[in-house]
């Protein structure tokens, strides 16, 4: 088997947060998104369509040029973007899809890509326990109606989420096709590799614009157990754990690599951490160097010298 992805399981922490919100119930309470477990207990979590759109912005904020979005094809569908993954680098990673009516009672058709890039939701690992945030506006004052009071659902924990980063369909496949037989539009890999760098970096200071404006919160990596993989397997996405005093489960997470080690390139994994955040020892690197050495993993799979 042959080296074909990279996986990589996070934690974030937030102390005081409102991270996504969902439908409300009670009209003057604005809850946060949750999933109620077997044991009856809520775990707020930040949607994976939530983490996708701040990672797009994040690839715009830092210079690369992402699609326009423009109108659906169809009546009343979802708006597109310019569907250029050779150009575009969210059209590339992300994928896309456009229905478009048939003519003349002909079936309709659909141009898509599917993302190389899969995301799972941020889920914290802490439940749900009914913190609200009291607030009142008192603008109405000014123009001689009450106050408006409401209520902001807030949560405090330890966030995991997950990314599966498919390497080999990076700059080729579904949208790449040329206009004619035997030819491509397939990136040289120099260009694959400064996609894939870009969104690493993209990660690393991963920054959500939603519920910021009162409830500012950092939901970027603070711990990160990765591996370059020979097959397409999330192997730490239920393994990463978190004891008391923000001690991550190493031995458990060794334990996955046993399980797993005919699939891991070369014993290529790393476990790094901040260490004002998540306790560090001689099995955690410190955050920078761990995401330099997946960087590695990138140019070494598209045969790209390190600078």
């Amino acid at each position: 088997m042959k080296p074909n992805s990279i996986t990589i399981t996070y934690l974030s922490k937030v102390t005081f947060a409102s991270l996504n919100g969902s439908d409300k119930e009670v009209d003057n309470i604005n809850p946060i998104k949750k999933v109620i477990l077997q044991n009856g207990e809520e775990l707020p979590y930040v949607s994976s369509q939530a983490i996708r759109r701040a990672l797009r912005d994040k690839l715009k904020e830092m210079g690369n040029d992402v699609s326009p979005v423009d109108t659906a094809s169809v009546t009343k569908g979802a708006p597109k973007t310019a569907i250029d993954p050779v150009k575009y680098i969210d059209d590339d990673l992300f994928g896309y899809m456009d229905a478009a009516a048939g003519q003349a009672g002909e079936k309709g058709t659909s141009t898509t890509r599917t993302s190389p890039i899969r995301v799972e939701s941020l889920v914290a690992l802490n439940p749900y326990k009914d913190d609200l945030d009291f607030a009142t506006n008192f603008m109405g004052k000014e123009i001689g109606s009450d106050p408006n009071i409401f209520e902001t659902e807030i949560h405090s924990g330890i966030y995991r989420g997950t990314i599966l980063i498919e390497l080999d369909r990076i700059g080729c496949g579904e949208g790449f096709e040329g206009g004619k037989k035997d030819s491509n539009k397939e990136l040289p890999n120099k260009d694959k590799a400064k996609r894939v760098l870009a969104f690493l970096d993209s990660f690393k200071s991963l920054w959500s614009a939603g519920r910021q404006t009162r409830f500012l919160a950092d939901i970027s990596p603070k711990f990160i157990a990765a591996a370059y993989m020979k097959s397409k397997n999330p192997i730490f996405l239920e393994s990463v754990k978190v004891e008391k005093d923000n001690n991550v489960n190493i031995a458990e997470l060794k334990a996955v690599i046993d399980d797993y080690k005919e699939y891991i390139v070369n014993e290529n994994y790393v476990f790094a951490a901040q260490s004002s955040v998540f306790n560090t020892n001689d099995n955690i690197k410190n955050l920078a160097d761990g995401f330099n050495e997946i960087k590695n993993w990138v140019k070494s799979y598209y045969n790209i010298k390190s600078d």
